[in-house]
């Protein structure tokens, strides 16, 4: 089953809870929420204080991407904010495995996600350990960014790499230029988590948006 997850980095933050309450009445599965830190990625966009004003208005999971150096030192702010997932880029990480050990222990699944120009093996050492992969298919930092064509084929490699190993359950989710084309090849390639920003909150009418890209 393909999950939905609506980006808030293109909703209006001037009406932010209004935003994540519409994504969930346009069909929307998770929410998901890109901290950006003017480090790591070239903008800045908010923290756990946002995070938990905003929890109040949906039911939906919390599906908090981490793109920021030292994650390690944020994390239980944001589990206790109300992330109900957390995933941290493997580039920004010094020790992945103890950080990701470090998202499970505070009772929440962990992700690792990796950037365009880092090779899929990456995440090798750490799948047994993880519940999600996320391959972005922009280069974080900015919403709103045409999808790589090569996003497809590494998305294939890393299923291949998941069932080499049993992994059959494992979420695969793509992040960048997701819309009803893109969301065809990246589903077809392997994807069953798909985040989408401009896609679906500069529709006129989000739940169709929403429903395009199952």
């Amino acid at each position: 089953m393909t999950i939905i997850a609506p980006s808030i980095l293109s909703a209006d933050f001037a009406k932010l809870g209004e935003d994540v309450r519409s994504a969930e009445q346009a069909g929307g599965d998770w929410i998901h929420i890109d901290i950006m830190d003017g480090h790591f990625v070239p903008n800045i966009t908010f923290g756990p204080i946002v995070v938990e004003s905003i929890r109040s208005y949906t039911k939906l999971p919390f599906d908090v991407h981490l793109m920021i150096e030292k994650p390690e030192l944020y994390i239980p702010a944001f589990v206790k904010a109300g992330a109900d997932r957390i995933t941290v880029h493997a580039e920004a990480c010094v020790h992945l495995h103890r950080v990701i050990h470090l998202i499970k222990e505070l009772g929440v699944p962990a992700g690792v996600a990796i950037n365009p120009g880092t090779p899929v093996s990456a995440v090798e050492p750490v799948l047994e350990d993880v519940d999600l992969v996320l391959l972005m298919t922009v280069n974080p930092g900015f919403g709103g960014q045409s999808f790589i064509p090569q996003s497809a084929a590494r998305l294939r490699q890393l299923r291949g790499m998941l069932q080499e190993r049993g992994l059959h359950n494992m979420h695969v989710q793509v992040d960048g230029g997701i819309n009803a084309e893109t969301a065809s090849i990246v589903r077809e390639a392997g994807a069953n988590v798909l985040v989408a920003g401009n896609y679906v909150y500069g529709s006129p009418d989000r739940a169709a948006a929403v429903a395009s890209l199952r």
